[in-house]
C-alpha cells in the first residue's frame, strides 16, 4: 500500500519493504582491452533494520558498489530501487536531493570541512536542506552531544583526534535523521580500541531502527554486524 505524501516529497518504504534493492547491477570502466568491470550482474537486497556488512579485499568492487548504492556513481544497466524510489527511472539533477533526505555517509576519511568547526560540519545537511540557521545550529549541537562531543562543537577538525572526527563524521550522518546510513571503512583510520568504539556506536543506532550498509576489509569488523555479503572480483560470492 502506497504511503501518502506531501506533494513533491520523496516517497518512504513501508516495514515490509526493502530500504535497498538492487538487480543485476553492471558497472564498467574504460574501453577496449582497458576495460574494467567493476560489478558483474550484482544483486542485493537489504531490508529495513538490518546492518548488513559488505566484506571484500581492495580490488573486489565493494568501493564502487557503495558508491552506486550512495548515488554517487550510476550502474551501466540494471536496477536500483532506493526506499521505494526507482532510481533508474530518476532524474540525475534530483540525486543530491534523494542523497541528503535519504542517507547518512561516514566516510573512511571524514571528509569533514577543515576551516569549518564540529558544529557547522553537522548543521551543513541541514542548511543544504534550507532549514534556519538557528535551527540547523540546534539540531547540530543536541546530534554532537549525543555521540559525546558536547565539549568540543566549536572545535575544528585539525584540533580533534581521529576517533573524534569519525565522531563528527556519524554526528552528520544522524542529523537529519535518515533511516540509512552507508559507512565506508569506518574504522579504517583508528586505532583499535576506537574502532571498536565506533562499531559498538553503530550497533547501538541500528538497535534503535537504522538500517546500516558498511563497507569493510576486516573479517572481525564484519563479524560485528548481522550479515555479511562477501564481494570478490565484481560478483557477490556468499
Amino acid at each position: 500500500m502506497d504511503r501518502a505524501t506531501k506533494k513533491g516529497a520523496l516517497s518512504e518504504t513501508t516495514a515490509s519493504e526493502p530500504v535497498i534493492c538492487l538487480k543485476d547491477i553492471v558497472k564498467t570502466y574504460g574501453k577496449g582491452e582497458n576495460k574494467l568491470t567493476a560489478l558483474d550482474n550484482v544483486s542485493l537486497t537489504v531490508m529495513p533494520g538490518e546492518f548488513v556488512a559488505i566484506l571484500g579485499p581492495s580490488g573486489s568492487g565493494k568501493t564502487t558498489l557503495m558508491n552506486i548504492l550512495g548515488l554517487m556513481d550510476i550502474a551501466d544497466s540494471g536496477e536500483y530501487v532506493l526506499d521505494g524510489i526507482d532510481i533508474r527511472k530518476s532524474r540525475e539533477n534530483v540525486y543530491a536531493r534523494i542523497r541528503n533526505e535519504k542517507i547518512g555517509f561516514i566516510f573512511q576519511k571524514f571528509n569533514l570541512i577543515s576551516k569549518y568547526t564540529a558544529l557547522y560540519n553537522v548543521a551543513l545537511p541541514l542548511l543544504l536542506q534550507h532549514k534556519s540557521y538557528r535551527e540547523s545550529k540546534r539540531q547540530a549541537a543536541e546530534t554532537l552531544k549525543r555521540v559525546g562531543l558536547g565539549e568540543r562543537m566549536n572545535h575544528k577538525p585539525t584540533e580533534l583526534s581521529g576517533g573524534q572526527m569519525q565522531r563528527v563524521a556519524i554526528a552528520r550522518a544522524l542529523v537529519s535523521d535518515c533511516s540509512l546510513i552507508l559507512a565506508d571503512e569506518p574504522t579504517g583510520n583508528l586505532d583499535r580500541k576506537t574502532g571498536q568504539e565506533v562499531i559498538e556506536f553503530l550497533q547501538e543506532l541500528n538497535r534503535e531502527g537504522k538500517t546500516i550498509v558498511m563497507i569493510t576489509h576486516n573479517e572481525a569488523i564484519a563479524e560485528q554486524a548481522s550479515r555479511i555479503v562477501r564481494v570478490e572480483d565484481g560478483r557477490i560470492i556468499a
